[in-house]
Order: structure tokens, then sequence, then C-alpha cells
């Protein structure tokens, strides 16, 4: 059943994606400013609804897993999509990313130069210089065990 064949009450009783999921049965592939445009003429809704909830509309596209955003940027059911070809581009993309990152990693670790070294070595026997100082200040404490405590009161 389509949406064009469906009253404005029935439309109202269904949510957006589920009305989503009947434009994508009917007409395929959409982007999400023209699946929201076609729900906004539908329900009758103002189109400052379009402005203020495209954004609340694209994220809850996104966290239902009967759609899929397809790399030319437009939904479509997962149904019609098989999981091995989504899951060979995650997985491939995933690879070139950790290939990236470890590239740039041996990039910074060849500029450091032996007086960058140095100067991280010095900065950290900085810190412990100043734990020290800190421990002059603490030579007049005494401390009191419990026994003592009940001895002064």
């Amino acid at each position: 059943m389509g949406i064009k064949n469906m009253s404005k009450e029935e439309l109202e009783l269904l949510s957006n994606k589920d009305i989503t999921n009947l434009l994508l049965e009917e007409k395929g592939n959409q982007t999400t400013a023209e699946l929201y445009q076609k729900i906004i003429d539908a329900l009758d809704l103002p189109q400052s609804t379009f402005d203020s909830k495209i954004g609340d509309y694209f994220t809850a596209l996104s966290t239902d897993k009967r759609f899929i955003l397809l790399e030319d940027g437009t939904w479509d059911l997962s149904s019609r999509h098989t999981s091995d070809h989504i899951l060979s581009n995650i997985d491939d993309e995933d690879e070139d990313d950790i290939d990236l990152d470890l590239e740039e990693k041996d990039d910074e670790d060849e500029m450091m130069s032996e007086d960058d070294e140095d100067s991280v070595y010095d900065s950290a026997d900085n810190e412990d210089d100043d734990f020290d100082d800190d421990s002059d200040d603490l030579k007049d404490l005494v401390v009191l065990d419990e026994d003592e405590l009940e001895l002064e009161q």
C-alpha cells in the first residue's frame, strides 16, 4: 500500500521511519532531504518543521537497522543489500585507517631528534625535583597513633 493511497489520518498514525520504509519500497533510493520533504508534504506540516527537525530525522534513520546510507548519499532498505558487501567495505576502510595511523607514527618518530628526546627526559627529571621540595615542608610533621591521642584527651 503506497502513501498516496493512504489518508492523512492513517499517515499520522505511522512514525516517520515507517513512512520512510513505505517510500523506499515504492520509489527506491532517495536522499534524506527528498524523503523528509515527502513526509512533510504528506502530513501537510509547515516548512519550518522540515528546517528544524531534519537533523533528528537523519539520526532516526541512522539508528534504524531497516535503512542503509549508501556511498552516493542516498538511503535504501537494508534488505536490498547483502551484508557481505557491506562488511567487506567496512573492513577495507578500517584497514586503510590503521595503515595511515601507523605511517603517521613512523613519521613522527623519525622527526624527533636526540635533543628532543633529551628535553623530554629532562622535563621528567624536573617533576621529581618538585616532589622532593614538598617533602621538606613536612619535616616538622608529627604523626600520632590512636593510643597517644587518647592520652592527650
